[in-house]
């Protein structure tokens, strides 16, 4: 009985280290074997032929992604790596693998249309796009298992963004049709971008400017929270197309009864019921954990401020909101994310922002126009959501972090 208890599978420890990075590669590879990792189009209007990994990359390149793979598979078992070791190699592997993924489409779209006609176009493949995504996660799963601070994730972070910079200003992706489509919009595209952020900060701004009192009071006042809540989750309920629908009716009807209104802007379409429906619908996270936050704070850490003869402003504002701060920021966090995404339909009623290329190429059928206002969109919000990340964690009492 000892011996079969000294080669038992439990104690030998597990064979798979890592399940999330082996899961990860998994689909990376299964995506790489049954999915297109490019397409080629006569012209930016028709459906493109699907190009495998093997056809769109040059040996020296899919061997390269190949043996990158073999490590990190290594990287997945409890042996041969230390634990610590496999998630330091995943953090330099994954990027290499995403650089060489990108670098890869980049000069089969260079390459291949050297030959071709001036209509003809290249753009991404659902291969590509999983081969870009699963070192990403690969890179956030690597980091949670360290345990990293900000200093180091920081400039990890940076320096990668700077690598794939550096990529885009080589021109290496200039024959690509979404970059060819960003040619043909420059202009448009960057005033596009700043009106989405004008938007997203013109809702975010009086949003926090009531969500924060309304917090306040629920936490305050147990009577007015069920009504508050109730209200707010409604707000919730009503979807995006259909409560900016809502809106076109009244707000043109009060631009028309005062012009002065109509002059600053509120009407049925455009800006105006565009940055209400944000704020209608940032409300609630932002009251929630607002009260959540303040809902947190120990009773005895107030009882102790009491005693110290703190009076209730003092209380508030050197007690009570430093220890709510991380929840309330966490809250803005996912309002932020939010209203980057909703802001897209906006482009419906007139408001303008990335959408509008979204719902242009929609109606062309130019799914590479589509790509210029959905890419940037990901992008603004993986940004935001990062930042707003490093901001609930330096907001956390010291020794929680």
């Amino acid at each position: 009985m000892s011996e079969e208890r000294a080669w038992h599978p439990r104690r030998a420890g597990p064979f798979v280290a890592n399940r999330v990075l082996l899961v990860l590669l998994a689909a990376a590879l299964m995506g790489v074997v049954l999915l297109p990792f490019a397409a080629m189009a006569p012209n930016r209007l028709m459906s493109g032929q699907g190009v495998n990994v093997a056809v769109a990359l040059l040996p020296w390149q899919w061997l390269s992604l190949a043996g990158l793979a073999m490590v990190l598979a290594l990287c997945t078992l409890a042996r041969p790596f230390p634990s610590r070791l496999a998630r330091w190699l995943t953090l330099i592997i994954a990027p290499l693998w995403l650089l060489l993924a990108l670098y890869g489409l980049g000069d089969y779209a260079f390459r291949t249309l050297q030959d071709a006609s001036p209509a003809a176009r290249v753009s991404q493949g659902a291969a590509f796009w999983i081969l870009v995504f699963c070192p990403v996660l690969m890179i956030i799963d690597a980091f949670q298992r360290l345990g990293s601070g900000l200093a180091v994730r920081g400039f990890y972070t940076a320096a990668l963004v700077a690598m794939v910079g550096a990529l885009f200003a080589s021109g290496i992706f200039d024959g690509l049709s979404i970059m060819q489509e960003y040619a043909n919009n420059r202009d448009t595209f960057a005033a596009e971008f700043l009106t989405h952020l004008r938007l997203v900060g013109l809702a975010l701004g009086p949003a926090l400017l009531v969500g924060l009192p309304l917090g306040l009071l629920a936490r305050r006042s147990p009577s007015a929270r069920g009504p508050l809540f109730g209200v707010l989750n409604f707000f919730q309920t009503i979807p995006s197309i259909a409560l900016f629908a809502l809106l076109v009716a009244p707000l043109s009807a009060l631009g028309e009864a005062l012009p002065w209104l109509k002059a600053l802007g509120v009407g049925g379409i455009g800006a105006a019921p565009a940055i209400i429906a944000l704020i209608m619908y940032s409300l609630l996270p932002i009251v929630r954990n607002t009260y959540a936050g303040f809902a947190g704070v120990p009773a005895t850490t107030i009882e102790a401020a009491r005693g110290m003869g703190m009076t209730a402003r003092q209380i508030l504002w050197r007690v009570e909101v430093p220890l709510a701060l991380p929840v309330i920021l966490s809250g803005l966090r996912i309002v932020t994310v939010q209203a980057i995404g909703l802001t897209v339909v906006a482009a419906l009623i007139g408001a303008g922002g990335l959408g509008s290329f979204i719902f242009q190429g929609l109606g062309q059928y130019a799914i590479d126009l589509v790509m210029l206002g959905a890419v940037p969109t990901i992008a603004l919000a993986v940004v935001a959501d990062f930042l707003l990340q490093i901001l609930v964690s330096l907001s956390k009492p010291a020794g929680t972090r």
